[in-house]
């Protein structure tokens, strides 16, 4: 097994741990700690892998075939619906949704957890200071 199919398999392993967490814990607010660690963690691979190999890969990998293009179109939608249920709660707690939307367009998943982290530590904040 090469290396990049062991952490395709880490990254699934990941995902259907990350799953069974959501679904079991039920949660009313998320971690700031850990959607920061994620997207930093994600940003430094990214970064790593830009260095490695170039930003024109994102292009050339979503633009080969068919199976490439819907990955990008995946992706898109994805960060676009993730977005479009955040956003309302982001306004909520006074996040200036536009500057993170930009930054999420950027850099997807990145941005995203970026700003998931943003928004539930004001979420807590605000729960704390009720309490």
């Amino acid at each position: 097994m090469s290396t990049l199919q062991i952490a395709w398999l880490a990254a699934t392993t990941g995902g259907f741990i990350a799953l069974l967490s959501i679904l079991m814990a039920k949660r009313e607010s998320g971690s700031a700690l850990l959607a920061a660690i994620l997207s930093g963690g994600f940003a430094t691979y990214t970064a790593i892998q830009i260095a490695q190999e170039g930003v024109i890969g994102f292009f050339t990998n979503h633009t080969q075939n068919l199976t490439g293009l819907q990955v990008w179109w995946d992706l898109v939608m994805c960060a676009m619906i993730a977005l479009f249920f955040i956003a309302p709660r982001a306004r909520k707690v006074g996040m200036n949704v536009v500057p993170w939307s930009l930054l999420v367009a950027g850099t997807a998943s990145i941005g995203l957890l970026a700003m998931c982290a943003r928004l539930f530590w004001l979420e807590n904040r605000a729960a704390s200071a009720a309490a």
